[in-house]
């Protein structure tokens, strides 16, 4: 009876211990020397605490996270590019796409005829998930006086803003891999120059589209279905004389990203608007640069087994924050929040790459 005690006295500081030791991990080094030592520890009765896997011992503040995975920037579209799938496993293969994933196959069988078999996608490049990790900082003083104010959640806002801080790093890597040119085939890519620029008046932006969904339609069977304009390149196109004549009897005050879609067969057109500063140079730079990437992707992917011009690959249950706690010396609450992804390129050809349009 009494070692019964013992063991469930003992198992309720290993709960306790392990919720320390996610926030002051020295503690649990000290902690798996002391348990180490008692006698209940060869029972299997006693967990060791340097033994927890980053899953186990992660405390995951559930209200927090929800709001970090429902973070939508507006002016974020790299997952247009690179739509977010769920994986398991921190490393692997990506799963790349060649021209018979967009292949219409005749699956007809005849009585007693062999049935088709196919395969979708392969085992391409190796991946591995990287890992962003930010802390707020609110301090009391300012928590104190938001109280005050009925209506003013300060832990979700600060949740925002470094949710945006993360996002924004995801959207430069996302850029990085589809501004590429070396990645691209030498029938998937332009760089405009002198009257062929979109901002020339003598260019025709519909044409060159034209052109565009051909050359990937010709590489992979179908046409591509959204195009990525950076804020540069939207704003060339928009006030191109040929475009604006198209819509001069629409009743339209402007031309919208909407409007471009429609009239080049596209069932979507988004815009890079994202700016990164450099402190060093005090200067602010676009994203997108002066680009436009023509692409397939599908609408709402549900696997990536779905071919698509590329994915990113997140963790499953990331973006998530952790449970804050109070940094005493610093007279404040720490919120912090993780998202374990990687951008991934699985089908380079289904995509067409427009360099200095404007």
């Amino acid at each position: 009876m009494k070692r019964h005690i013992q063991y469930y006295v003992v198992a309720a500081l290993v709960a306790v211990a392990a919720l320390v030791a996610t926030i002051e991990p020295s503690f649990a080094a000290t902690m798996h020397h002391v348990l180490a030592s008692h006698p209940l520890a060869s029972t299997g009765g006693l967990a060791a605490i340097g033994a927890l896997s980053p899953g186990e011992a992660r405390v995951i503040d559930p209200i927090l996270s929800e709001v970090v995975q429902g973070f939508q920037y507006p002016e974020l579209v790299g997952s247009k590019l690179f739509p977010e799938v769920p994986v398991d496993t921190r490393g692997g293969q990506i799963i790349a796409f060649g021209k018979e994933a967009f292949e219409q196959y005749n699956v007809r069988r005849a009585p007693g005829g062999a049935t088709k078999r196919i395969e979708i996608g392969y085992s391409g490049e190796k991946y591995a998930t990287v890992e962003d990790s930010v802390e707020a900082k609110v301090p009391f003083e300012i928590l104190q006086d938001a109280e005050r104010v009925p209506g003013i959640n300060l832990s979700q806002a600060y949740m925002r803003v470094t949710m945006e801080i993360v996002r924004k790093g995801l959207e430069v890597d996302q850029a990085a891999l589809a501004l590429n040119a070396a990645a691209y085939g030498a029938n998937n890519k332009v760089a405009l120059s002198g009257t062929s620029k979109w901002s020339d008046a003598s260019s025709n932006p519909t044409t060159d589209m034209d052109d565009y969904r051909e050359a990937v339609r010709q590489a992979i069977g179908i046409y591509p279905n959204k195009l990525l304009l950076s804020a540069q390149a939207y704003k060339a196109a928009r006030t191109n004389p040929n475009i604006v004549d198209r819509f001069k009897y629409t009743g339209r005050d402007s031309i919208t990203p909407d409007l471009l879609a429609h009239l080049w067969d596209l069932d979507e057109v988004v815009i890079g608007k994202a700016v990164t500063y450099d402190p060093d140079a005090g200067t602010m730079s676009d994203v997108w640069g002066n680009n436009a990437v023509l692409f397939y992707a599908p609408d709402g992917p549900s696997t990536r087994q779905q071919p698509s011009f590329g994915y990113t690959y997140k963790m499953r249950g990331n973006p998530y924050a952790e449970e804050p706690y109070r940094d005493r010396n610093a007279k404040s609450w720490i919120y912090p929040m993780t998202y374990e992804r990687v951008p991934v390129v699985t089908s380079i050809d289904s995509a067409f790459l427009i360099q200095t349009p404007a």
